[in-house]
């Protein structure tokens, strides 16, 4: 279901779940709402749409959150060309807190999951805040392994994320919970410190 957008600031993001998360994180830490959480349907509408929400003149802010799958600096070069392109002074490196940048009266900024560091998506972002004493983590780990050493694994190694995190959702009370109501039921650590370096980020960009 599409949601009706309502402000002048956006944040693009790839997909559903991502949209659900930033829901559910806003919801946690109390951010202001004040900006749409646009679900582009994929990173390459995603991409598309960066210098198309620019010419809007009723458009002040564009946040944008990729995944870096196994391409961090690809991506992060390609995003970088499309804003210095719309005449943002954008640096060489993607800062370490998430990058934001301003043009006249719009503003921008670029969050690549899961720590805008390595390589990874949403759901290794999600796998941070995993309480780290879970006792459920370490038997979830060597399950995956064991499938594996057996070869009866179906998902690919880039997608080994997913399986960790669906795997130890599907072992919590609610079982398959989807990720974003795994934060609001608490299920995570929404006090980790990427999270909280994405909620800073998020206040930035938007406050």
């Amino acid at each position: 279901m599409k949601i009706q957008e309502k402000f002048p600031k956006k944040l693009l993001v790839e997909g559903n779940d991502d949209q659900h998360v930033i829901w559910a994180l806003c919801q946690k830490y109390d951010v202001i709402e004040s900006f749409d959480v646009v679900d582009c349907n994929g990173i390459d509408d995603l991409i598309e749409q960066i210098p198309i929400r620019f010419k809007s003149s009723e458009t002040k802010t564009v946040g944008i959150i990729v995944d870096a799958d196994d391409a961090l600096q690809q991506r992060w070069e390609k995003i970088r060309n499309i804003l210095t392109g719309i005449h943002f002074e954008v640096p060489a490196d993607l800062p370490a807190d998430g990058l934001i940048v301003s043009h006249e009266i719009q503003k921008a900024g670029v969050w690549i999951m899961p720590n805008n560091r390595v390589d990874g998506m949403l759901e290794d972002f999600i796998s941070f805040l995993v309480p780290k004493d879970d006792p459920l983590t370490p038997i979830v780990e060597s399950t995956l392994s064991e499938i594996e050493s057996k070869e009866l694994n179906k998902y690919s190694e880039r997608h080994r994320s997913k399986a960790n995190i669906h795997t130890w959702l599907a072992w919590q009370e609610d079982p398959g919970t989807p990720l974003g109501l795994s934060i609001t039921k608490s299920y995570l650590n929404a006090d980790e410190e990427t999270c909280v370096k994405l909620i800073n980020w998020l206040n930035r960009l938007y406050g």
